[in-house]
């Protein structure tokens, strides 16, 4: 099913006012209802290019396995969605990829990224995830943060040892547990879940959510939910006026009409009546 008219997808990358280049990517495909964001680690080892291949290498296998895959099946080995397991391994290529190009040039040793990949089909989402970028779902006057941080001042927030609050200061903020192309296997964290028309979904690398509260990110998304792109422009523009010591990047992806199987197969049933 094309979901060109029935989700609504955008994105913007800003370098912000102290990095010398971004190496933060961002991709997507609003006819599969697909998202991708990347925040590189590796400064002048290649993180931007560690970035870039993996949203590119994603966004090609994905393009390529998705319009294969038989609608409402499942993996009998791991439960989840078939759409989920083409997610799994389209990483898992972008992985390998990422990793031999680090060990085949010793400048580029040690780059990384991160990555969050947000998959529509049949009124559900397919989320996949590694590393601290991160996605927050809005629905009617609620902003929840969907996906959960593989980092060190994570595992301390889990642990007790700091407060939510407390933890907007520390110093271990930037430090990732989970990168792809690092290892030459990786493990990704992979949810499921309904959406609902209207939903409101943000990916966001750690140079927004670093700079401005969840707070102030609710009230602006909500402001401009019938504007995505003021919405992105205005959430990027706090976090520069905040600081701006790192790349920024958002992703909106806003669930305007039903994208059922059911529906779908209805709609064609329509057609051939009229």
């Amino acid at each position: 099913m094309n979901l060109q008219d029935k989700i609504t997808i955008m994105g913007m990358t800003d370098i912000g006012l102290v990095r010398r280049k971004n190496e933060d990517s961002i991709g997507y495909d609003s006819a599969l209802g697909l998202a991708v964001l990347a925040d590189g680690m590796g400064g002048h080892r290649g993180g931007d290019i560690a970035s870039s291949m993996t949203v590119d290498t994603i966004i090609e296998v994905i393009q390529k396995k998705l319009p294969e895959i038989k609608p409402g099946h499942t993996d009998s080995k791991s439960g989840y969605s078939l759409e989920s397991i083409c997610i799994q391994e389209a990483i898992d290529s972008a992985n390998d990829l990422v990793f031999k190009a680090a060990e085949a040039n010793p400048m580029h040793s040690g780059m990384g990224t991160t990555i969050v990949v947000l998959q529509f089909y049949n009124n559900t989402f397919s989320l996949v995830h590694i590393g601290d970028s991160r996605c927050y779902r809005l629905r009617a006057n609620s902003l929840e943060q969907v996906t959960k941080d593989h980092s060190l001042l994570q595992e301390l927030i889990d642990r007790g040892f700091y407060t939510r609050e407390e933890a907007r200061n520390s110093l271990n903020k930037n430090l990732v547990t989970r990168a792809l192309g690092i290892d030459s296997v990786v493990t990704a964290d992979i949810q499921e879940d309904i959406v609902l028309k209207n939903d409101i979904y943000l990916l966001c690398s750690d140079g927004l959510t670093d700079y401005v509260e969840d707070e102030h990110i609710y009230l602006t998304i909500k402001s401009f939910s019938d504007n995505l792109e003021e919405a992105a422009k205005q959430l990027i523009t706090k976090a520069n006026q905040n600081g701006g010591k790192d790349n920024i990047s958002v992703m909106l992806c806003r669930i305007d009409d039903d994208f059922s199987i059911e529906q779908s197969w209805l709609n064609k049933l329509a057609a051939r009546f009229d």
